[in-house]
């Protein structure tokens, strides 16, 4: 774990340019009133000059006129709407002047340029990846990772595709993972993909973590969706774990045997039901265990004489 962990922390990833703050804003509603009002008393105005169009009176007001539908213009030029799971990165010049967040009708600089980021909550699924695990065995492996854009400058300025950048590193993060663990291993002395999914998955997400911080993104949670041996080595492997359990099965087996054994004999010589020499206590464990540990019923035989005959 310290490992991957130091991996992870040593990522130096060059420090974002800005980071997210709030822009400047006023109510938009209330421009949006007053340019209409403006724009209104304009139109008036011009039509009222152009009808007398006699004297410097009917020039002045077609002036005032223009004057006052260009203002009305600039005015809802400004108007900036926001909903609920966006924002707004407002940019004058060059420069980053701040994030709109709060949902409704917003009025900002009228020559200033207003990016839309999506704040909301994202799935990514990574592609079917072959990798090679600790041991080298080929392995097929995907995940998803859930996210969302939690600074807003340093996704738009940190990064040149926020999007792009959070799949390339999950998809790098998903290798290195896989390649740092064994399949499967044979004591639990070692974490592996296949016995160990909550540590593995906590530590996929502390290394997707790492990774995009940089980029102004929280990862929500991964999970691994798809875990299994390659084509070319499944049906071996899958002989292999066969195996293993069958092995597993007759060591429980031959376990329960040898208890149910001694405890037969211990509780024979407690109760003085008979006393057996060594050479029948022998014969007696023999039969016990071939009954025990047979795989099939076993058949009974009658012996009318004694051991020796």
């Amino acid at each position: 774990m310290s490992t991957l962990l130091s991996a992870a922390s040593d990522l130096q990833l060059p420090a974002p340019p800005v980071i997210e703050r709030k822009a400047w804003s006023v109510s938009g509603v209330r421009v949006l009133v007053l340019s209409i009002v403006v724009l209104l008393a304009g139109i008036g105005l011009l039509i009222a000059g152009i009808v007398l169009r006699h004297g410097s009176g009917p020039d002045t007001m077609i002036v005032v006129a223009v004057l006052l539908i260009i203002a009305s213009q600039v005015g809802m030029r400004g108007l900036t709407p926001v909903v609920a799971g966006e924002a707004r990165v407002v940019q004058l010049f060059g420069r980053y002047h701040g994030t709109i967040r709060d949902p409704g009708l917003h009025w900002v600089n009228p020559i200033a340029e207003r990016r839309r980021v999506s704040t909301r909550i994202r799935n990514l699924e990574t592609a079917m990846l072959k990798v090679n695990d600790a041991d080298g065995n080929p392995l097929e492996i995907a995940a998803v990772v859930v996210w969302l854009v939690q600074d807003t400058a340093k996704a738009i300025y940190a990064v040149n595709d926020f999007e792009e950048f959070v799949a390339i590193q999950s998809e790098t993060a998903v290798r290195h993972i896989a390649s740092s663990y064994a399949y499967e291993v044979p004591d639990s002395d070692r974490l592996s993909l296949r016995a160990n999914a909550d540590e593995i998955t906590a530590r996929l997400s502390e290394e997707i973590v790492a990774r995009v911080v940089s980029a102004g993104v929280h990862i929500v949670e991964s999970r691994l969706t798809r875990l299994s041996y390659a084509a070319e080595i499944a049906q071996a492997m899958l002989r292999r774990q066969a195996a293993s359990a069958v092995v597993g099965a007759r060591l429980r087996i031959v376990e329960g045997a040898v208890g149910m054994v001694k405890l037969a004999l211990t509780q024979l010589e407690e109760q003085g039901v008979v006393e057996l020499d060594e050479e029948r206590k022998a014969a007696m464990v023999s039969n016990l265990l071939v009954v025990l540990c047979s795989e099939q019923a076993t058949q009974q035989v009658v012996n009318t004489g004694s051991l020796y005959q």
